[in-house]
């Protein structure tokens, strides 16, 4: 338990004791605009952060426990440095035992430490609040234990950690838009060249409104690893014709005829890969021309290929972005995220948010799913908190 005292950032708190020296870290959820399914170790993505936080305060102890402290869930776990190991009933303290095990491998030397997180990222519609909670505490560790390793590295280390230490794969690409974003900006993001590029939004006029279908997402899991099996096919087939490892190195090609051989379900999850990575390719150069006739465009067919080659889709998620496409005024719908449910976001002009929300209000009616509406903004990446 931190004592009291209190820290507030919005509608949350957190507990804390203001004679113990605390360091305080934030790091924000981010957004998926293109790419989102591109393959794992070769992504190709637009991407930025958004302004929601979760936020992690360490203090140091004198023994050798580590207390975790959840102030929006009212919850405690504990563990040792002598059995620091995922278990599955400590559930969000995993994360900030990722983080720590990434201090260790670096021959950090550390004692016990006192941890507590808050946060404001809705959970569940995939807005990397896990990869924020880690880079939360990972910043705030950095600090404390004044560890010399930059962004980059930080952003690479917290992936294997998450890897190895949750058994479960992660995103480079979602540590390094929650390490390397910028307020108003988005990151066009080439993992597998270690490249990351800042271009400033030009969507003043604009707003960003993310929509939770809240759809269950039941039997997800199965769809997307066939999905994935799926694409891994078609990669296969690809690089037996020509010249390439990943399908970025088949998106300048009209692949056409080559695909016209393929099994029919793979063909289309194919030519969804290659049509999207030349969709983030042409979006960064929209962006950076201020062409929001042509971004929009970019969007609205991205969704298709999601709907149609992909088929992650479903008929709430379409019927959200039909919407937005019959509003002047709007420069892209789309969801975001893996897919059967969870979100959409859409860049509407701010003097027609309104109307749109006014249409959403036919939706549960039709679906039985009261949607719930978020508006973002684009903000910068993980900080300290000064004391």
């Amino acid at each position: 338990m931190l004592g009291i005292g209190q820290i507030h950032r919005g509608e949350y708190q957190l507990e804390l004791d203001r004679t113990t020296h605390i360091v305080s870290a934030e790091a924000p959820g981010s957004v998926r605009f293109l790419g989102d399914q591109s393959e794992v170790d070769a992504s190709l993505l637009l991407s930025a952060a958004i302004d929601r936080y979760i936020k992690v305060s360490i203090s140091p102890r004198k023994d050798n426990s580590f207390r975790f402290y959840a102030a929006d869930l009212g919850e405690r776990k504990r563990s040792t440095l002598a059995n620091l190991k995922y278990r599955r009933e400590d559930r969000w303290a995993n994360y900030l035992k990722t983080a720590i095990s990434v201090f260790l491998e670096l021959g950090c030397s550390m004692k016990g430490l006192n941890f507590s997180v808050c946060g404001d990222i809705p959970q569940n519609v995939e807005l990397s609040s896990s990869t924020a909670m880690e880079t939360a505490a990972a910043v705030a560790l950095r600090s404390l234990l004044r560890a010399q390793i930059n962004d980059m590295d930080l952003a690479q280390k917290l992936k294997e950690a998450h890897e190895t230490f949750c058994g479960s794969t992660a995103s480079l690409a979602d540590y390094q838009v929650c390490l390397l974003a910028r307020k108003d900006q988005f990151l066009f993001i080439d993992v597998s060249a270690g490249e990351v590029k800042k271009i400033k939004s030009p969507l003043s006029r604009f707003r960003i409104l993310l929509i939770d279908s809240r759809v269950p997402r039941l039997g997800a899991e199965a769809e997307l690893s066939a999905r994935k099996t799926d694409t891994l096919k078609g990669l296969e087939l690809l690089s037996q014709k020509y010249d390439g490892v990943s399908f970025k190195d088949f998106a300048s090609a009209d692949l056409l005829e080559a695909l016209g051989d393929f099994p029919e379900q793979i063909r289309r999850r194919s030519m969804y890969m290659v049509e999207e990575i030349r969709r983030v390719y042409d979006a960064c150069d929209a962006l950076e021309r201020r062409d929001l006739a042509s971004l929009s465009k970019i969007i609205f067919h991205s969704h298709e290929g999601l709907r149609d080659l992909y088929e992650i889709s479903c008929p709430e998620i379409d019927w959200l972005v039909k919407r937005a496409q019959e509003l002047e005024g709007v420069a892209g719908c789309r969801m975001t995220g893996q897919g059967f449910g969870g979100c959409t976001y859409t860049i509407i002009r701010k003097e027609l948010a309104d109307e749109y929300k006014k249409r959403l209000e036919e939706y549960e009616r039709i679906f039985g799913f009261r949607p719930v509406i978020y508006e973002i903004k684009l903000a910068s990446g993980a900080k300290i908190i000064p004391g």
